[in-house]
């Protein structure tokens, strides 16, 4: 065997997250028995596929494989997908496995992982629990401009099945709005007939990045974000300007007044055309003013039922639940594969939305962090705030309708979970590193007329040597990688009685887990949230209990930091 080998197997196991493995025989002379026996590791499979695979790498009993090929589908895979892209896109993975089934599998691939972690006794494991919907149900989608072929076509989408690169239009995707239909063929057409080159993440040229499109599930509102670079890097396109003037030839080259005017007319019987707004006088210096002034009565106009066919068949219509509230133009030019905005432009309306979660509002900016299947969050959040309650009334002579201590939310967003904390405490501190949702969060407690949440913008382990009020409680829910090392040491220091904590990466769970172990703090309840129906991912819901320490308690308490030095060591080691 060797790197490039294409070989075929069928799949016995599966890993978080989503890993498959099979074992593979190799008729080899020269090895004990004449035969080498490796576990092949592949992402992307299910258990019982037959798939064909390519080797990445290999390793002593064992090779890292990608996934090339399903050759035979699982005897569980007993669903008909109903999303039309299923079989190209590289998204929603377990369409093809009944409800029930994916749930099964997600659960399971997270108790194995985190096996090690949970103790035996005095523990209770709650099972999954599913989201409300399995289709439909994102507020939020990230779609990327390319292209599905290497110089084809202008392409707005999702990534390919198996690619890193190849892009595929989007006409329908099943786990948003059908409405949103329109806007990515309307804004596809639009830069491909214009011929505006998307960014190319390789050589880092190229203009358009991503569009952006955002939901209210509560009253069903549009944001439409478009995201480019700052300016152009292709001579032939920017016609060899000097650098210090691309900037506004981009914008005046990417017709954001008429794209926009096309946005808020999917509605009516005959789309704006390319040629619409020139007889406006456009003039980029007052773009924003002209379109607030000649369009301000469109989304009124959208009210239309949702139809496939509309007046020239080209575009569906809007309807007025699904109405477009606001229009961004964000430019961006991180090399990250992710959007890190420079400037942000609002070209039309608002650019917030309102949300509703347990009672409570929320107005969500263009950037803020806010769980992207709302119906599903209220499930999340209800699970964390009976793990709360039951912490509080644990203590002696505290019922659960009774204001008690401090909690502290650390990494607190947009201060959802912090505001639903605010009925059972006597003050909430939330912590944020990004402002803007720090802002938000501040509204949002005005808006529900809450006087003892208090947000804070920093880093976590800065601002936690600021606070002067120690906290009763601390609720976690860091971003994907898990707590930072000191932040953590930090965090162990207030030896509170409880911890929540919310993990969208259970692997990072399970490392940040084996720290509060060592130092005294053991998992006593537990369970999965199915945030994201139909893909691998899942949320994980722990509550953390400090063990008093007996004359036998013998476990010697780590430093965060150096347990992840050696953690990284050994993982370096290991490839």
């Amino acid at each position: 065997m060797k790197k490039g080998d294409i070989i075929e197997g069928v799949i016995e196991h599966l890993s978080f997250p989503n890993k498959g493995s099979f074992v593979h025989i190799e008729e080899n002379p020269s090895a004990p028995g004449g035969q080498i026996k490796r576990t092949i590791n592949v992402k992307g499979a299910l258990p019982g596929q037959t798939v064909k695979v390519r080797i990445k790498k290999k390793k002593e009993g064992s090779a890292e494989a990608i996934l090339v090929d399903t050759v035979r589908k699982s005897s569980a895979e007993t669903k008909k997908p109903m999303c039309n892209h299923f079989y190209e896109c590289g998204g929603c993975t377990y369409q093809t496995l009944p409800y029930t089934g994916q749930l099964k599998l997600k659960e399971q691939m997270v108790k194995e992982l985190l096996k090690d972690e949970l103790p035996e006794n005095d523990f209770v494991w709650e099972g999954i629990l599913a989201s409300p919907s399995q289709f439909r149900y994102r507020n939020k989608m990230e779609f990327t401009f390319g292209d599905a072929e290497k110089d084809g076509p202008l392409t707005l989408g999702l990534h390919r099945q198996y690619s890193t690169h190849d892009i595929i239009s989007i006409d329908s995707c099943a786990i948003v709005s059908p409405t949103w239909n329109a806007i990515l063929k309307y804004t596809q057409k639009f830069y491909r007939d214009l011929g505006v080159p998307h960014y190319n993440k390789f050589t880092h040229t190229g203009v358009l990045r991503n569009l952006v499109i955002r939901q209210s599930a509560t009253d069903g509102s549009i944001i439409v974000n478009l995201v480019t670079t700052t300016h152009h890097s292709i001579d032939e396109y920017t016609r060899n300007i000097p650098w210090n003037e691309k900037r506004s030839e981009t914008v005046d080259e990417l017709h954001l007044p008429e794209y926009v005017a096309g946005l808020l007319s999917l509605g009516e019987q005959e789309p704006v055309g390319l040629d619409a707004y020139t007889s406006h006088g456009y003039d980029r210096i007052n773009t924003k003013k002209k379109i607030v002034r000649d369009y301000k009565g469109k989304l009124q106009r959208v009210n239309g039922s949702f139809e496939d066919n509309v007046g020239n068949g080209e575009f569906e219509s809007l309807s007025y639940y699904n109405r477009i509230v606001g229009v961004l133009y964000t430019e961006c030019d991180t090399l990250a594969d992710a959007i890190i905005p420079d400037s942000v432009t609002l070209l039309y309306g608002e650019d917030f939305l309102m949300e509703e979660v347990l009672g409570l509002k929320f107005k969500i900016s263009p950037f803020s962090f806010f769980q992207t299947n709302t119906k599903g969050s209220e499930v999340l959040y209800g699970k964390v705030r009976d793990y709360v309650l039951e912490a509080l009334a644990s203590k002696d002579g505290v019922g659960e309708s009774v204001k008690t201590g401090v909690i502290y939310d650390l990494y607190s967003g947009t201060g959802t979970i912090a505001q639903l904390m605010s009925p059972v405490a006597e003050k909430v501190y939330g912590i944020e590193i990004i402002e803007e949702a720090v802002e938000a969060a501040r509204e949002n407690a005005k808006l529900n007329r809450l006087t003892n949440c208090e947000f804070i913008a920093g880093d976590v382990l800065k601002k936690l040597d600021e606070l002067e009020e120690k906290p009763d409680m601390i609720i976690l829910d860091p971003p994907r990688d898990g707590i930072n090392p000191k932040a953590l040491q930090k965090i162990l220091s207030y030896g509170v009685d409880h911890m929540v904590y919310i993990s969208c990466k259970p692997t990072s769970l399970a490392r940040d887990l084996e720290v509060f172990r060592t130092n005294g703090y053991i998992p006593v309840k537990g369970c999965c949230v199915d945030m994201f129906p139909n893909t691998q991912h899942v949320e994980v819901c722990c509550l953390l209990e400090q063990q008093k320490r007996a004359k036998d308690f013998i476990e010697i308490g780590i430093d965060a930091e150096e347990y992840y030095r050696i953690k990284d060591s050994e993982k370096k080691a290991d490839e």
